[in-house]
Formats: C-alpha cells, sequence, structure tokens
C-alpha cells in the first residue's frame, strides 16, 4: 500500500467510527445544542464564520504572491529567505485548504444529505444527492473540513502546540451544531477530512523535501531550518 495512504489509514478508520456512532444520535444532539442558553449560541454564532473556506483560501493566496514579490525584489538574503519561508508556509496552506474544499464540495454533491432545519419535514438521514441546493449539502460539514485542514496544517508544522490547535477545530466544529447547520456526525466528517488533508499535503511537501522531512518511521515532520533548499 501507498506509504502515505498507509500512515493515514487511522482517519480513516477513525472517520468511519465516529460517524457511525454519532448517526443514531444526530437528531437528538443536534435538538439539544440548538436548545443551549441563548448566550451559548449567540458566542457559537460569533465564532462559527471562521471556519470558512473562502477568507482561508484567498488569504493564503495572496500573501504567498506577496512573498514571492519580496523574495524576488530583495537584495537582502536574510530578507528574501525570510520571504522564501513564508512562500512554502502559505503556499502548504493554500496546498491544505484548496484540496479540503474542494473534496468536501465533491462529497456534499455526491451524498446530498438534508440539513438539520429539514429534521421535521425530511428527518435526519434524508440523502438527495447532485440538488446543488445548499439545504442538501450538510454531510461532510465544510466549515469543519475548512478548521480540520486550517488546524491541522499549524499542529502539524508546530507539534509541541498540537493540543490547542486541535482544540481549536473542535470548538468551530461543534459550533456548527449549536446554531443549527450541520449534524454531529457531519461534524466528525468534515474535521477528519480537513486533518486527512493536512496530512496528506505534508508527506507531499516532505517528498520535495520542503518544510517537511520524513522521520524513521516514514510519517512528515517540520524541518527545524525551513529555509533548506529543496532537493532536485
Amino acid at each position: 500500500m501507498n506509504r502515505p495512504l498507509s500512515s493515514t489509514l487511522w482517519i480513516f478508520t477513525t472517520a468511519i467510527v465516529l460517524v457511525a456512532a454519532l448517526v443514531p444520535f444526530d437528531a437528538q444532539l443536534s435538538e439539544y445544542a440548538q436548545g443551549l442558553p441563548g448566550a451559548i449560541v449567540t458566542f457559537n454564532r460569533t465564532i462559527t464564520d471562521f471556519g470558512t473556506f473562502r477568507w482561508m483560501i484567498y488569504g493564503s493566496g495572496s500573501l504567498a504572491i506577496v512573498a514571492f514579490v519580496v523574495h524576488h525584489a530583495s537584495r537582502s538574503e536574510t530578507v528574501a529567505g525570510r520571504a522564501r519561508t513564508a512562500m512554502r508556509l502559505f503556499s502548504y496552506f493554500f496546498v491544505t485548504i484548496g484540496s479540503a474544499s474542494a473534496l468536501v464540495h465533491l462529497l456534499k454533491t455526491l451524498i446530498g444529505r438534508a440539513r438539520p432545519e429539514m429534521l421535521v419535514e425530511l428527518g435526519a438521514y434524508s440523502l438527495t444527492p447532485f440538488t446543488g441546493n445548499m439545504v442538501f449539502e450538510s454531510f461532510p460539514s465544510g466549515h469543519s473540513a475548512a478548521v480540520g485542514s486550517f488546524f491541522g496544517a499549524f499542529a502539524l508544522l508546530v507539534p509541541r502546540l498540537r493540543p490547542l490547535f486541535l482544540a481549536g477545530a473542535l470548538l468551530i466544529g461543534v459550533s456548527r451544531v449549536i446554531v443549527g447547520a450541520h449534524y454531529p456526525s457531519d461534524v466528525a466528517a468534515g474535521l477528519l477530512v480537513g486533518l486527512w488533508c493536512a496530512v496528506m499535503a505534508a508527506f507531499l511537501f516532505a517528498r520535495w523535501n520542503v518544510l517537511f522531512r520524513l522521520d524513521a518511521a516514514g510519517w512528515p515532520v517540520p524541518k527545524r531550518d525551513f529555509d533548506a533548499p529543496a532537493k532536485d
């Protein structure tokens, strides 16, 4: 089996187990979450849109372009080196978030699960693929995939802060249930799709010897010197 796929098999396994465990309770958990005290719901409405693909993709792309221009325009080796590092970092985020966006939107279209707002009318398990209607694009959660990829990338780059980044992704993911946009299983699947994309992108960059290297076990770990030249 391909090393990156075999190394990330645990993500697929976790996704299947979590989704299978949550699906029977999706309706009850969704209704409970939406019935939480108003202050909690309001707080979650405030933070939930942090998990949108658009600002992450456009932001990463724009900063990568700025870093590229600075790198090629600067006569200072220090400034050029830092710009090169920034360009590589933002390129990694761009690839990670962009691939997560493409994958999650494909799955949404193929699966066509109705959102919680249709619970009374259609139930929690209604599937209507290929509608092109956002009402039938609940699984997986796009916001959760976005923060899963965004914070997953940070977790891979800065391992000592990994619990903090993963907690941030979980916080945004849970907010999608509380605001009534998704079921818990949608969120679990979205988070793990995003994390998988972050890991797969890290394997890709490690193959290029950029930002990451493979450790003795064949897992991508951050390089100490991000400015080290890539191998031809």
